[in-house]
């Protein structure tokens, strides 16, 4: 296996860059889910108005919870875009742009938990055999992507908190992508990356 990324200085990049811009991050999700609520659109974000840090391409996933409970998730598993718009556009699909929720509405907004994640460049795991694969994981910290054909899915490493078995782990992704949970070929790929995360209550994150 040929590691894409040095995960070490992934984490202590993105842990300054959080430590230093992520209330900045989490402001600009928040301000874009209350300009969706009013225009139905994403936040206009000029990147060129922003630190250097948050101009660079990155790749990014917003969570919403409510009360606990998921309320939103949209991402981005490839860095294309300014991160600062990247979370922007992402802030706001994870608000009402997620088929799996009816859109947010308003008096939703109290209740809710926000976690912006940014994620490293993805690494592409070699081995024959899923056993082999299983065995590559490392719990609590690999966000997994997997294809095969047009199926394909992700996981950040929070779901490892709801599964915590790599068994498990892997095999309801599988069913998130559209396979059997056994499913296994010899055309199937699979990519892990990391991420660093920053999240706050709605009602703590200051206005951008």
């Amino acid at each position: 296996m040929t590691d894409a990324f040095n995960g070490d200085e992934f984490s202590e990049n993105t842990h300054a860059l959080l430590a230093t811009h992520g209330n900045v991050l989490l402001a600009i999700a928040k301000s874009s889910i209350k300009h969706g609520m009013i225009s139905n659109r994403p936040l206009d974000i000029d990147p060129t108005s922003m630190a250097d840090e948050l101009n660079n391409n990155g790749a990014s996933f917003v969570t919403l919870k409510k009360n606990g409970d998921l309320r939103g998730c949209i991402g981005t598993p490839e860095a294309w875009r300014a991160l600062a718009v990247d979370v922007a556009q992402n802030a706001y699909g994870a608000a009402f742009s997620d088929p799996r929720f009816p859109p947010l509405e308003k008096n939703e907004t109290n209740q809710l938990h926000l976690s912006v994640s940014v994620l490293s460049p993805t690494n592409a795991i070699d081995f024959e055999s899923e056993d082999e694969l299983l065995s590559s994981l490392r719990p609590n910290v690999d966000g997994l992507i997997i294809e095969d054909g047009q199926m394909r899915a992700l996981f950040l490493p929070q779901v490892w908190q709801q599964l915590p078995a790599p068994e498990d782990f892997l095999s309801h992704l599988k069913r998130k992508a559209g396979m059997g949970g056994s499913h296994f070929s010899p055309t199937f790929k699979a990519q892990r990356f990391i991420v660093g995360e920053i999240k706050s209550n709605w009602g703590e994150i200051a206005p951008l």
